[in-house]
């Protein structure tokens, strides 16, 4: 109950801090400040609430709250526009294709399609225009130095807590956070997921080996492993851009960062940090990098092979030929959906790939790979829109990062290009967008570095960018 107590009165005062800030002041880019520092808590807050209430009705009013804070912070925009009808829209290639994307999910949700019911596609709608409007919101966002500043230090925050928490879970508590939050009881009675695997939780959580996997305050290790690239990525390019004497922070920021990694054990994660790696070398053309990775690579190679355990040299080898049993299984939900991208190139409807938990489990066709959940809901079509809204969005802010003159604004740009390049693998092996924090903040950093290139673009038209 001291639990639920806490949660529920740090929530409530800072949704209600951002509320009127946005209300009375007019700051609605303040809703990336909640978003930032509720997701990560998300899913723990909520099994918390329903642990002390056991009331779905509670769990409810704190489900809303990410999807209300955004829908009230576009409301005060809309209001706060007084000439709306002559407001400028300079339309950029990252926000066409985004319009197509969600304007074709928009049409698969009205057109009787798929064997969902109209109520599960409306909610699976939800879950994919949300992220829209951040990211609109993120393209119109004029942040000064200092607020930019803030929302940074929340990543870094997260980051740090996040390794604290996953150290008291193994070496204080030996048992996961989410054993005293209640979250299986929360799956079985909201989600309708019983408890399984060796840790009575589900066997994310833990791997072949029968060891912990941790998730800190997230809702399961792969999410962790997912979020902590941004406060990476954050860590690196403040300790790349700021004075001597303040680095040991950054570096601080980034060895947590890689501590909570470890953590979580997931491989698709260990990938994505050295394509993130490999990215920010090609970004910043520190060519010595990529070849110290790449022995670093063949050194991990001969110790595999020379030197490690059996269990160990077994485990990579299954994993590289994917004859584990997670391999496999990606591979059955790829080849599944695929067989249906072929059968119905055209797709087969909203709410009928993923684990949402509005796509029900008799429907479900493929789920654990992002661009074909989307290929088998909406077709070849929306694959490529998903696909190529991505493409732009990174390549946008990689041309802001080269271009602006603005140190905080490059240093937005730079993350969101890093992450979202990082987040490939991820993408490629589990339902990615359900991450929010990770997902939402990027697609609000990508929004406003697109809203900067606009104006980037503007100025060297008129010839006044300096």
């Amino acid at each position: 109950m001291i639990f639920f107590l806490l949660i529920a009165i740090a929530v409530s005062t800072g949704f209600l801090w951002t509320v009127q800030e946005m209300i009375f002041k007019g700051k609605w880019t303040y809703f990336i400040y909640f978003l930032a520092a509720f997701l990560p808590f998300y899913i723990t807050s909520l099994s918390v609430v329903y642990l002390a209430t056991t009331s779905t009705l509670m769990v409810s009013v704190f489900q809303i709250l990410k999807e209300l804070i955004v829908i009230i912070s576009l409301g005060v925009f809309i209001f706060y526009q007084r000439k709306l009808p002559e407001y400028p829209f300079r339309l950029q290639s990252t926000d066409w294709l985004m319009i197509g994307f969600l304007g074709l999910a928009f049409l698969y949700l009205v057109i009787p399609i798929g064997q969902a019911s109209f109520v599960s596609k409306a909610l699976y709608f939800k879950s994919m225009l949300i992220p829209g409007f951040v990211y609109f919101l993120g393209r119109n966002t004029e942040f000064s130095d200092l607020e930019i500043k803030r929302l940074f230090g929340i990543i870094f925050m997260i980051s740090i807590g996040a390794f604290l928490v996953n150290l008291v879970e193994n070496y204080v508590l030996n048992a996961h956070l989410q054993h005293y939050s209640g979250y299986a009881l929360y799956n079985q009675a909201i989600n309708d997921i019983d408890p399984t695997g060796n840790f009575g939780l589900t066997w994310t959580f833990e791997t072949q080996a029968v060891t912990m996997r941790l998730a800190s305050f997230f809702s399961d290790p792969l999410e962790m492993a997912s979020s902590v690239l941004m406060g990476f990525a954050a860590g690196l390019i403040w300790f790349l851009t700021s004075r001597k004497e303040q680095n040991w922070f950054y570096i601080l920021v980034m060895a947590v960062s890689l501590g909570s990694l470890f953590f979580s054990a997931s491989r698709a994660a260990f990938g994505a940090f050295f394509v993130m790696i490999f990215f920010v070398a090609l970004v910043f053309g520190l060519y010595k990098l990529i070849a110290t990775g790449f022995l670093a690579l063949m050194a991990f190679g001969i110790f595999v092979i020379f030197f490690a355990s059996e269990d160990f040299y077994f485990f990579v080898l299954d994993t590289l030929t994917f004859e584990n049993t997670s391999s496999i299984g990606h591979v059955v939900e790829w080849l599944l959906a695929l067989d249906s991208m072929v059968a119905n190139p055209l797709g087969i409807g909203l709410a009928m790939s993923g684990n949402l938990g509005s796509v029900s489990d008799d429907l479900r066709v493929g789920g654990e790979n992002q661009f074909l959940i989307y290929g088998v809901q909406l077709g070849w079509m929306g694959m490529i829109l998903y696909i190529l809204t991505l493409a732009s969005g990174v390549i946008l802010s990689l041309r802001v990062f080269y271009q602006t003159q603005d140190k905080m604004v490059a240093r937005i740009a730079f993350v969101a290009a890093s992450v979202k390049v990082g987040l490939l693998l991820p993408l490629f092996t589990a339902n990615a967008e359900m991450y929010t924090y990770v997902a939402w903040i990027t697609w609000w950093m990508i929004g406003f570095s697109v809203h900067n290139y606009s104006r980037i673009r503007v100025s060297l038209r008129e010839g006044s960018y300096v």
